[in-house]
């Protein structure tokens, strides 16, 4: 069985939130104004890792599933996440779980912008968000922050 298209939020925390303030968990930021000390911190792929592994086992029990065999992962270039960090993470998390021994296949996503000025959409490389069709900066980005569940593979059980 595939499930598909559970789409995870809780990635762009603030970095505030991150470091232990009082705001609250769903107030999202831009991942343009999260500071890099996410991307060096092993807790925020272990977050990660656990808020994965409640919506798989979430899904699981409403699908039926018994056991977790594969989970496929779209994950942003600008999303903040070391994708070997966040698969070894989901291994210790996953331990004694619906989702123990499930492999984590993780596609990478590149950044798109679409220029403001001539609505050119166009794939930012090397950070540069230029339009490569009029120079202008382009402040739209349409792909590169998203972390999400693409499908969720597992047994019922049934034969």
């Amino acid at each position: 069985m595939t499930l598909c298209g559970r789409y995870v939020k809780w990635f762009r925390m603030d970095c505030d939130f991150m470091r232990g303030s009082q705001r609250a968990p769903h107030d999202l930021v831009d991942v343009g104004r999260s500071c890099d000390r996410m991307k060096e911190d092993p807790v925020h792929e272990l977050s990660i890792a656990q808020s994965l592994l409640d919506i798989i086992v979430d899904e699981s029990k409403r699908h039926g599933l018994e056991r977790i065999n594969k989970v496929r992962l779209q994950v942003g270039e600008f999303a903040a996440v070391v994708p070997e960090s966040l698969t070894f993470c989901f291994e210790l998390v996953s331990r004694d779980t619906v989702a123990s021994g499930a492999v984590i296949e993780i596609e990478n996503v590149g950044v798109t912008a679409r220029c403001d000025k001539c609505d050119f959409s166009f794939e930012v490389r090397d950070h540069v968000f230029l339009c490569p069709r009029c120079g202008e900066p382009a402040l739209q980005m349409l792909s590169g922050r998203e972390l999400t569940i693409m499908s969720i593979e597992g047994e019922t059980g049934e034969e």
